[in-house]
């Protein structure tokens, strides 16, 4: 539909409707649609009315595709933020344990340690964007059912 072929498409049967109408008004026949072109008007609207749908479809359609995948990324960035911290958490573990390593206190993997606040995440986003069951079924995989089951 987005095609320039389209508009040289619309365009030449638009300028041949006419041209065919008027040629026949000159050679005295009776035109199909006289020189207003009432029958013309309402094919052209028809057809805008019919683009003009097409294309919210289409955009409600991508917007809901966007919202999907703006989902699905928060869903891996917050399963990928628990396995950093886990596997921070078996690093600064395995440093404690080897004896050829000096022992110190390391405060920014102490804090990085700290597992994510998913509740708070979610809570914002909620306040932020419209809730969806996507969103549900984000907060209790990362949250937990019996959290998530809590009447708010």
């Amino acid at each position: 539909m987005g095609q320039p072929k389209l508009l040289v498409t619309i365009v030449a049967l638009v300028v041949s409707w006419i041209a065919i109408n008027l040629a026949a008004s000159a050679m005295h026949m009776t035109p199909l649609d006289p020189a207003p072109f009432s029958w013309l008007q309402g094919v052209v609207s028809l057809s805008s009315l019919l683009i003009t749908v097409l294309v919210l479809i289409t955009q409600h359609r991508q917007n809901r595709h966007i919202e999907h995948r703006a989902r699905v990324d928060l869903q891996i960035n917050l399963l990928a933020e628990q396995k950093i911290t886990k596997l921070i958490d078996l690093v600064e573990e395995l440093r404690r344990d080897m004896p050829n390593v000096r022992n110190r206190v390391d405060v920014v993997a102490n804090e990085m340690k700290e597992p994510m606040d998913t509740a708070a995440v979610i809570s914002a986003l909620e306040k932020t964007l419209e809730p969806t069951t996507l969103e549900a079924s984000i907060r209790e995989s990362a949250v937990g059912s019996d959290e998530a089951e809590q009447p708010k």
